[in-house]
């Protein structure tokens, strides 16, 4: 591949923008494939992994109907544990597995999907409510409740133990793609903000402000804020959210959005609460499950490090899809929103405010909810995981590394063959999900 000069700085074969989850796993696999290519990652913060990525809940399933989902996910996860048990780099990856629970309505409209996932392979244990009950110290009848019926909250009727799951440090996992694509001889530039692509036309007639609309234009890297142009063969938008504001400079549409999610961090401070932490024989880390209420679908994650729950829900209409740089989290979510609830059926957690509480921006495809991996014009776009993203990153990355090179298909960990096109937008071919938290 050619090296030019252009500012001082040398020409890339690829410039990857952003060194989130998906843009560091994107760039190792890019390198994986091709060694001899010179590649950068630019990132406008001062490390890997310190956007949304580390504001993630950091849960993985391999859980799902769709073939597609099952498939970027279980390979992912595959992976980690490879990362983790083999390779030796610890990931921080504990099995709770999670717990879903449902009243019997829903329970009983998702009763074929289940069974239908079970005669594929897919893994899980069902309880009673009574038996989820008595092991957590929950409410399971809340059918009397006035306030309980107000808020549209249902009984406990059945739990759904899913044991291939659990949690990962995003951080570790960031580092490990981070260090691995710069030992292999790649290239990260953090405090790097990438104001704009550069276009220019595929044959230049010397005009002001080339390439115009009969003209065959391309990308050709990027201009930083600091006015330095960083020109590359290929380049790579896979900055999560922030992808949107140079995609709509160029008029590509990168089929994503941003929506605000958050998270509140309770302490298990008392007796009732260090019990709930520490439920017993669920799992083989010894405590709570990744436990997820039955309606409103209100999330709770165990922290063992931190002797606390970490407690959030994914609302959709009301919540604005908004790009914020640095989105907080608000008080009265919790107070008014998620408590409420949560103390209806663990009223383990009555009194008990948060410590700590962050927001981030999932990068949502309003399409069908998967990831968008696609080129145009010498630029490639890899985002929309919709929330997903740490636990199908590795899989992402590979199929956009597949595409860097111009394979059709990608083989993902463990030999699993995946269409490269599928995830496009041309030839998009995707499994919709049967089985919806």
């Amino acid at each position: 591949m050619g090296v030019w000069l252009v500012n001082e700085l040398r020409m890339y074969d690829a410039v990857v923008v952003g060194a989130g989850i998906l843009g560091l796993a994107t760039a190792y696999h890019m390198k994986r494939l091709r060694p001899e290519d010179n590649i950068v990652v630019l990132e406008r913060l001062a490390g890997p992994g310190m956007g949304n990525t580390s504001k993630s809940a950091g849960m993985f399933r391999s859980f799902f109907y769709s073939k597609t989902n099952l498939t970027l996910a279980d390979t992912s996860i595959e992976f980690y544990r490879h990362v983790h048990e083999e390779l030796k780099h610890d990931l921080g990856i504990k099995w709770t597995g999670y717990l879903w629970l449902y009243d019997e309505e829903t329970y009983r409209r998702a009763e074929p999907v289940l069974k239908d996932m079970a005669s594929r392979g897919v893994k899980y244990t069902d309880f009673t409510g009574e038996e989820v009950a008595q092991r957590m110290g929950q409410r399971r009848e809340l059918s009397g409740d006035v306030e309980a019926k107000v808020m549209g909250l249902a009984n406990v009727d059945y739990g759904v133990l899913v044991p291939k799951a659990g949690a990962i440090d995003v951080d570790a996992l960031a580092k490990f793609y981070a260090n691995s694509f710069v030992g292999m001889g790649g290239e990260i530039r953090y405090k790097t903000a990438v104001k704009r692509l550069v276009l220019e036309p595929r044959t230049s007639m010397g005009l002001p402000g080339e390439p115009y609309f009969w003209q065959e234009g391309r990308v050709v890297g990027v201009e930083t804020e600091d006015g330095r142009v960083i020109r590359a063969r290929k380049t790579v938008v896979a900055a999560g959210v922030w992808s949107i504001r140079l995609l709509d400079q160029v008029g590509v549409d990168g089929h994503f959005k941003p929506k605000k999610r958050q998270l509140f961090s309770v302490r298990a401070e008392t007796e009732e609460l260090r019990r709930l932490l520490y439920t017993k024989d669920l799992n083989p880390e010894g405590c709570m499950p990744f436990l997820i209420l039955p309606r409103p679908r209100v999330y709770i994650k165990p922290v063992l490090e931190e002797n606390a729950f970490w407690l959030s829900y994914a609302d959709e209409f009301g919540r604005p899809f908004q790009l914020e740089d640095e989105p907080k989290a608000e008080e009265n979510y919790y107070r008014y929103g998620i408590y409420p609830i949560v103390t209806k059926y663990l009223p383990q957690f009555e009194g008990r405010m948060p410590y700590a509480s962050w927001a981030g921006l999932y990068a949502i495809n309003t399409l069908d909810g998967q990831p968008v991996i696609f080129e145009e014009n010498n630029l490639l776009v890899v985002g929309g995981a919709s929330g997903s993203g740490i636990m199908k990153a590795d899989a992402i990355g590979r199929i956009a590394a597949s595409l860097y090179v111009g394979e059709e298909q990608a083989e993902l960990y463990g030999g699993v063959r995946f269409r490269v096109s599928d995830l496009g937008m041309e030839k998009r071919r995707v499994e919709p999900e049967k089985l919806v938290i």
